[in-house]
């Protein structure tokens, strides 16, 4: 009946008994067991349509089995899709499917259908079930879709591209949508569909650049150096926060080197709500040192470990590249305010760190390394709560293969603004306030 979902018919009382036996279970996990003629599910979604190929990262969540992140789905289909934390609605070629959030229900119009597992809202994104693109895309759509297991790919078929008030006539099998069962409630114009309030500014630093290469450990491509990666990453975050409605200021767009003192104070002014500076770790040549890998996230305050004072030594380092901005380091009155703002700013990009440590564990393959303090020159003249992201070890193999690919990149940069999007979330809970736009 599925793929790789549900359990064909016939296995008798013997088939039964052992399914029934593997007790508290996952059910999809439960139905792969059962079903071992299944294809394994793939990685990654192979997208291909008129406009090219798309490929779309399969999440292999735990609970339910594999999962697609719907706005990549619907932004390689040219659909469109909403929640509104009760119901998903998504749109394929004219078609709407409405899907119960956390239960394994989707409504086309007046028909509902069982799944073998739910849709579920994780922070920002909602995540389908891979049985969505495997099964009911191509059986509801079949004048427009298939689907190949084996390669992991859904094929626009040729000639039957859906365009807008165009839809093919065969491609529409079901009746037109019928009311909702339960109407979703009307959403307040000052928030976005994601539920934050309009307004946020987040001031992404993506650190070193021109003459400053930064890191170029043994790990990574030849050519290739830390100062690259930062700017991929920070570009990617950049877009995906746009995508979730959240203002972006860039302290850097291209490879150009910035004063060290003054990336803070152009990008986070006073409607910033939080600055977010991404680097690459590397050890110096020592006994052992390319098997030091995994990631950590920095917050201006004293040192309180060796190893955080190196990377603070390091990434201090950069300031050789730079001709002396006297007016850019301030003392004086100016210093001890700057010194009261941080203090009254710590405990925010703490909170802020440990949301991207979070995150970032559930795609990157190295240790987590933890929240670290360090007298960071590039959070020193920060007057927001600030944050110093170490991706992973350049002078590591893995780490490096990670953070180079473009499928790596993107998930580092999903994960990011996953701990972002959480960030606001607390921040609004916090402060109780208009968003800094003045939207109430």
């Amino acid at each position: 009946m599925g793929i790789g979902y549900r359990v064909s018919g016939g296995g008798g009382p013997r088939l039964r008994r052992e399914v029934g036996s593997l007790g508290l279970l996952p059910v999809w996990l439960i139905i792969s067991l059962a079903a071992p003629t299944a294809p394994t599910a793939p990685t990654v979604l192979t997208i291909s349509t008129t406009r090219g190929d798309s490929r779309v990262p399969i999440r292999l969540d735990p609970r339910v089995g594999p999962q697609v992140a719907a706005h990549a789905l619907v932004a390689a289909l040219g659909g469109s899709q909403r929640n509104d934390g009760v119901w998903a609605d998504v749109t394929v070629a004219r078609q709407p499917f409405r899907f119960l959030l956390e239960s394994p229900l989707l409504t086309m119009g007046t028909i509902r259908r069982p799944l073998a597992a739910p849709a579920r809202l994780v922070r920002d994104t909602v995540y389908l079930p891979l049985q969505f693109v495997a099964e009911v895309l191509p059986k509801t759509l079949s004048a427009v879709y298939r689907y190949d297991p084996a390669a992991g790919r859904l094929t626009e078929l040729p000639g039957r591209a859906v365009a807008a008030g165009n839809s093919p006539a065969e491609a529409v099998v079901v009746p037109p949508a019928a009311p909702a069962v339960v109407a979703p409630p009307a959403r307040d114009p000052g928030l976005l569909p994601n539920g934050l309030r309009r307004g946020h500014v987040i001031a992404i630093d993506p650190g070193h650049g021109g003459v400053d290469p930064g890191n170029r450990g043994v790990g990574l491509p030849a050519g290739t150096s830390e100062k690259d990666i930062n700017l991929q990453v920070g570009l990617l975050l950049r877009d995906e926060l746009q995508r979730r409605g959240i203002g972006v200021r860039m302290t850097r767009t291209t490879d150009t080197l910035i004063n060290l003192f003054q990336r803070a104070p152009r990008s986070c002014r006073d409607d910033c709500v939080l600055f977010v500076s991404i680097h690459v770790n590397s050890l110096e040549r020592r006994a052992g040192y390319t098997t030091a890998r995994g990631f950590e996230t920095f917050v201006f305050s004293e040192a309180r470990t060796e190893d955080a004072r190196r990377v603070a030594q390091m990434e201090n380092d950069a300031m050789r590249f730079e001709v002396a901005d006297p007016a850019s380091q301030p003392t004086g009155l100016d210093f001890i305010l700057r010194d009261l703002q941080l203090n009254e700013h710590l405990r925010e990009s703490v909170r802020a760190a440990e949301l991207m440590q979070s995150n970032l564990q559930e795609v990157h393959s190295g240790p987590n390394r933890g929240v670290k303090h360090g007298q960071l020159a590039v959070l020193n003249t920060a007057r927001r709560p600030a944050v110093l992201v170490e991706l992973g070890f350049a002078t590591n193999t893995t780490d490096a293969r990670l953070m180079t690919s473009r499928q790596g990149q993107r998930n580092l940069s999903l994960a990011l603004a996953d701990a972002v999007v959480s960030y606001l979330r607390e921040y609004e809970r916090r402060v109780g306030t208009p968003s800094p736009d003045g939207t109430p």
